[in-house]
């Protein structure tokens, strides 16, 4: 998308999508053939209307495996990122979350097995990695950063201690 800035997703309907290094495909329709959106770096303060977006852009928007919303003005996990059963990479760094439990939403997400918090407040909670790490079971790679084994034993007991699941 280009980096035209809009506080809603809605009105991102009227830019025209940045082709980048390789040709982008589409259907007869005029939607892309892409498993990948990326909406950064446009002051987006609330998902109103995501869905909307994906069915105008996007010729297959249920099959959505890659988000990046870095760098916007989110303070918090919209639950419509949650009805996104096939996202696997979602990019949130450089947002405005700020409570921990925001994270909590994303845990029925199957496949989700990348995610960036980095540049958000909540960076800065105690706890924040290890709290990530055991409500995303699938998780791969945090902020850019692999999940080791250990990490994984270590955050179940911490947050099983500390009143989790």
């Amino acid at each position: 998308m280009s980096n035209i800035h809009y506080a809603s997703v809605t009105f991102t309907v009227k830019a025209v999508p940045w082709r980048g290094v390789r040709p982008l495909s589409t259907t007869s329709q005029g939607r892309y053939q892409s498993r990948a959106l990326r909406l950064s770096n446009n002051s987006i303060s609330d998902l109103t209307g995501i869905t909307y977006l994906l069915k105008h852009f996007l010729s297959w928007p249920s099959h959505l495996g890659w988000l990046d919303l870095s760098f916007n003005k989110l303070e918090r996990i919209d639950p419509v990122l949650c009805e996104m059963r096939e996202l696997r990479v979602l990019y949130l760094h450089g947002n405005s979350i700020w409570n921990l439990s925001e994270v909590d939403k994303m845990g029925q997400l199957p496949h989700l097995h990348t995610i960036t918090l980095h540049g958000n407040s909540i960076e800065n909670t105690r706890g924040y990695r290890a709290h990530v790490i055991a409500v995303l079971p699938e998780l791969k790679t945090l902020d850019f950063s692999a999940v080791t084994p250990d990490e994984r034993v270590m955050s179940k007991i911490r947050y099983t201690r500390n009143g989790g699941k």
